[in-house]
């Protein structure tokens, strides 16, 4: 790592505004940001004060994102994008997002500190919706950044019935205009994001960061099943139409068919019972897939078998069962090159550099569509993320803002 970084405590310095930024939520446990919110405008104001700060010129585009630019030495572009986002989930942790947004930054104020630019242009982007949490608009704030921000995302609803358009008017940006975020593809030449793991690899590996090889694509259905509801004490267990049944041997099948693909995973992470009463048998069960590999053939497949498994068990349970797939996502492998500059990088840090996929995912899928893309792991404790056990330590965030700053300085033109 550079001595510039190792004297001014680059860890402890990133954690500090981690911190801060992690103040801006609404009041509970750990920390709730949601896109076009009041915690959202504030946090925004604040990231964009930062950049200032670190010589880029700020400002919040007409989607709500943060987007500064740290000029190349000629004055201008192109700009290798850099940066993750500020919203979060409910009763978030401060690191996922955040720390790539602020370790970016810093990367910036440290070249500024030492009076440097490059041939090319620094833009540091604070995407301001990639969990999509309040109106399910996933990846919104760098799909506005490669201009696929349409009527389909402006018509999405929150819980209280309230759009993006009206939110966004709210907040102060103009609907119709969204349009303008969109960046120009000459004007980018890579992006690349450091993030926190959110799994538990580079904590057995003993490694503070690691290269990221590839998103992993994603495929989430919602399966309905109606049987019969009745009296739990006078139908017979042999002549029951029970939906729940059939979504527990479905919610089984997951775990079989994901565990018998390479590199595939299946999560039922929601399952409801109608109308549930502890003495009725119910008449209808929704439950969620959520099934993910890097390799969209292999997650097809698994997903077709599913859903025959599923409606065989339907069928001997004697219920009805619909599948409607929600998200389709392919997988989104980084640019090689981008993988060999960062595992050069984190080697310079003095660190082994270990591959492994993103089972999340990230900005960099819509990003992807413009540009070759990179990612940096940052190791957290236990691998936890989307809660306020959310941890990493200084010492593991300085080591990634060393990688970070070597593969800046080091970039040389597209991919």
């Amino acid at each position: 790592m550079s001595n510039y970084l190792s004297e001014t405590d680059a860890g402890q310095r990133i954690m500090r505004r981690c911190n801060e930024l992690g103040s801006i939520s609404v009041p509970g446990a750990g920390v709730t940001r949601l896109y076009l919110s009041q915690q959202h405008r504030s946090a925004a104001e604040t990231i964009a004060g930062w950049m200032r700060d670190a010589g880029m010129d700020a400002r919040i585009d007409e989607a709500g994102n943060v987007v500064g630019r740290y000029h190349s030495v000629s004055g201008g572009g192109p700009y290798l994008v850099t940066g993750s986002h500020m919203d979060s989930v409910v009763h978030a942790g401060r690191y996922d997002g955040p720390l790539g947004v602020l370790t970016s930054l810093d990367c910036v104020a440290v070249l500024h500190g030492r009076g440097r630019r490059l041939p090319f242009g620094v833009e540091v982007v604070a995407f301001a919706d990639e969990e999509g949490t309040r109106f399910r608009t996933t990846l919104a704030g760098s799909r506005a950044i490669t201009g696929q921000f349409g009527d389909d995302l402006l018509d999405a609803m929150d819980a209280d019935g309230h759009s993006v358009r009206e939110a966004m008017v709210a907040f102060g940006l103009d609907p119709g205009a969204v349009g303008n975020a969109a960046h120009r593809p000459d004007e980018v030449i890579g992006y690349v994001e450091l993030h926190i793991e959110q799994g538990p690899v580079l904590q057995a590996a003993n490694l503070p960061v690691g290269v990221v090889t590839a998103i992993s694509g994603q495929t989430r259905a919602v399966m309905r099943l109606n049987g019969a509801a009745n009296h739990a004490g006078t139908v017979p267990m042999g002549m029951r139409k029970d939906p729940l049944l059939a979504a527990s041997e479905i919610a089984l099948a997951v775990e079989r068919i994901a565990s018998a693909y390479p590199d595939t995973v299946g999560t039922v992470g929601f399952i409801k019972a109608e109308p549930g009463l502890i003495n009725v048998i119910p008449g209808e069960v929704s439950l969620t897939v959520d099934l993910r590999s890097q390799v969209d053939g292999i997650r097809h497949a698994a997903f077709d078998e599913l859903g025959i498994a599923a409606g065989n068990i339907a069928a001997r349970r004697g219920v009805e069962i619909n599948i409607d797939t929600i998200l389709d996502l392919h997988s989104c492998p980084c640019a090689p090159d981008f993988v060999d500059r960062i595992a050069t990088a984190v080697e310079a840090a003095g660190v082994r550099p270990l591959r492994l996929p993103s089972g999340a995912g990230h900005d960099g899928m819509a990003m992807s569509t413009m540009t070759g893309i990179g990612m940096i792991f940052v190791r957290c404790k236990d691998g936890i993320s989307h809660s306020p056990e959310e941890s990493v330590t200084a010492e593991d965030v300085a080591t990634g803002a060393a990688t970070l700053l070597h593969f800046i300085e080091n970039f040389q033109g597209r991919p």
